[in-house]
């Protein structure tokens, strides 16, 4: 009997992952039809429809933070997020695939912590092309069936885990075509660039990083990481949000306003 009930488990497990297969390639080939005929004629970190700013004149900055796994970069700045948390400051966490898995326990705790929204930042941490373009050179998506895997797979990834769907997604490098942002678009997800470079990849000084910083203006999107602690990134960000919070900004996350 026990062993009868154990076999039907499993049949009905097996059953369940084979639907989610079918209902995902069916959602890729619909994607594909619709777009594969569009050609794309842009290739940047700002083309049509990425959102940079806050629709707001209110004196505030959405900070948002990518994890990027890879080779160097699967680290966690710990003390960063400590002051963050110190300070009350919110932010957006754009978090890729591989950081997901080498951090598992760090980005669940991320993810239960109210001050903090977690967002898509694919699941190989690849540019966003519908063709295979490179940049950095770094190997963009190869076409559009690639570039659905890289939002989805990561999209369902940190739904699976925290219960909650992803509404935002930066690519890796931040680079996209515009027919890119579209598939995010009808993938329920919006499209985040920045209009503060905040680190630089990580590989600013502390003084560039404040600097950056302190130059902004009202509405703006900083992007900074927070897999990096040896980088400049932590002091600079200490230093700019202690000046800033005196000048009488706020700190907010993307979902806290329309975004433009």
């Amino acid at each position: 009997m026990k062993q009868t009930l154990l076999l039907l488990l499993i049949f009905l497990s097996c059953s369940n992952i084979q639907a989610e297969q079918n209902d995902y390639e069916k959602l890729k080939q619909t994607i594909i039809t619709k777009f594969e005929n569009q050609k794309a004629k842009q290739w940047a970190e700002n083309v049509t429809g990425v959102k940079t700013n806050l629709n707001t004149k209110d004196k505030v900055i959405a900070i948002t933070m990518d994890a990027c796994g890879g080779k160097h970069g699967m680290s966690y700045d710990k003390e960063l997020i400590a002051f963050l948390e110190k300070e009350k400051v919110p932010a957006t966490l754009f978090i890729n695939a591989r950081w997901i898995d080498k951090n598992l326990q760090t980005f669940i705790n991320l993810a239960s912590n109210q001050l903090f929204e977690i967002a898509n930042h694919g699941y190989l941490h690849k540019p966003a092309s519908t063709s295979g373009k490179s940049i950095y050179k770094i190997k963009g998506t190869a076409n559009i069936n690639e570039l659905v895997d890289e939002i989805e797979l990561n999209a369902r990834k940190i739904e699976n885990l925290t219960g909650k769907r992803p509404k935002y997604f930066r690519s890796g490098t931040a680079y996209y075509d515009e027919i890119a942002v579209k598939i995010a678009n009808t993938l329920n997800h919006e499209v985040i660039g920045f209009s503060i470079l905040g680190d630089k990849g990580a590989r600013f000084n502390a003084k560039q990083v404040e600097n950056a910083f302190l130059q902004n203006k009202k509405g703006k999107i900083a992007i900074v990481h927070f897999n990096h602690p040896k980088s400049g990134t932590k002091n600079g960000m200490k230093n700019a949000i202690l000046k800033l919070k005196k000048k009488g900004f706020r700190f907010v996350k993307l979902s806290d306003y329309e975004l433009i």
